[in-house]
């Protein structure tokens, strides 16, 4: 096991630059998750702690060791591909064992080490079939205990679960934290889907445009986004943003309603989230109905704020009856009132 950092990590292909100075420390045994929209540079930032894309410039250590100018062979990694990369004529234990076998370990050792991670991840049954008589699920099972056998330093997760269906991937998103924790490897994972990075990691790295726009555990994302880009992409269903300005205390939307702010002076655009607004006779935030979404423990009710056109969004517990054209009165805690420089997008509070 080992600990990562990543230091001014850049990548360029020809002029264009697509990661910008990365920095990151990430500890011994800790699980981090990249997260980010496509194209925005988590692949290839994995993919060069990898060994497999080659670094402009900056610095990349494993342990004690500088690794930007060693093959993937000598970094100590293990990595977990999305297409699973199996070899499709070899059986379940001769793909788990091939990578020993390359690197000239013992018959008894090979075998033990199959056992074993075929023990931990519940494939023992599966050892003597192809990849192709097996489901998705297993194939990912297979592909994990391929990189286990290895024991290596780090583990690295490309969107390993990206070709699962829904069901199969919440399953198989908790076995992977379980297998983590179990085995207390240092691991980085890939992944576009919020929901995602926020049950598998201890933190997370946001990814925009090739920057690292926040660095931090679910909980401090979630609670206290640093940017509009993060506040926007951590959360289901997305946060509201609301043009506002700010006066002696007072935040004043567009349609002229008020609400308690902090000091300050000037625009702002505020930010909140759906599950934190609350349907209240006598809130002063309203909300003209366009439609709603019934999902059972909650109702989503799509809209815009009254007398403008700027979209609104509340979740409201339980099955809740309301029409197009219906205005809903809604409240909000100042606590859960996020708000942010609407030309850097930075936060303010």
């Amino acid at each position: 096991m080992a600990t990562i950092t990543l230091n001014d990590l850049r990548k360029s292909y020809g002029t264009t630059e697509v990661l910008h100075g990365v920095q990151a420390e990430i500890a011994d045994g800790e699980f981090v998750v990249i997260v980010g929209p496509s194209g925005c540079g988590k692949s290839t930032l994995l993919r060069m702690i990898a060994g497999l894309e080659k670094v402009s410039e900056g610095e990349i250590r494993i342990g004690d060791r500088i690794v930007n100018k060693l093959e993937p062979a000598q970094r100590d990694i293990a990595m977990v591909f999305q297409n699973y990369a199996l070899y499709p004529h070899m059986s379940v234990r001769r793909n788990m064992a091939y990578g020993l076998k390359i690197r000239g370990l013992p018959k008894a050792e090979i075998n033990r080490r199959v056992e074993e991670a075929a023990d931990i991840l519940e494939i023992g049954d599966y050892l003597d079939r192809k990849p192709r008589q097996l489901s998705g699920g297993q194939r990912q099972r297979v592909a994990m205990g391929r990189a286990i056998v290895r024991d290596p330093q780090v583990f690295l997760f490309d969107e390993p679960l990206s070709n699962l269906d829904a069901k199969l991937r919440v399953q198989m998103r908790l076995e992977i934290r379980k297998l983590q924790k179990r085995l207390g490897v240092t691991s980085i994972y890939v992944t576009h889907d919020q929901v995602e990075a926020m049950t598998l990691g201890d933190r997370l790295m946001v990814l925009n445009g090739g920057y690292a726009e926040q660095f931090g555990t679910p909980i401090e994302l979630y609670e206290r986004p640093q940017t509009v880009f993060v506040a926007g992409f951590i959360g289901s269903p997305a946060m509201n943003f609301l043009p506002a300005t700010m006066a002696a205390g007072t935040i004043t939307l567009e349609n002229g309603t008020r609400l308690p702010g902090a000091a300050g002076e000037g625009a702002l655009t505020l930010g909140l989230r759906p599950e934190h607004l609350v349907n209240d006779a006598d809130g002063p935030i309203r909300l003209r109905v366009a439609l709603s979404e019934q999902l059972g423990a909650n109702t989503l009710v799509h809209g815009t704020l009254e007398g403008t056109d700027s979209a609104l969004v509340v979740s409201l517990d339980g099955v809740r009856a309301v029409t197009e054209g219906d205005v809903l009165s809604l409240s909000i805690p100042q606590d859960a009132m996020h708000q942010f420089d609407p030309a850097t997008g930075r936060r303010l509070n």
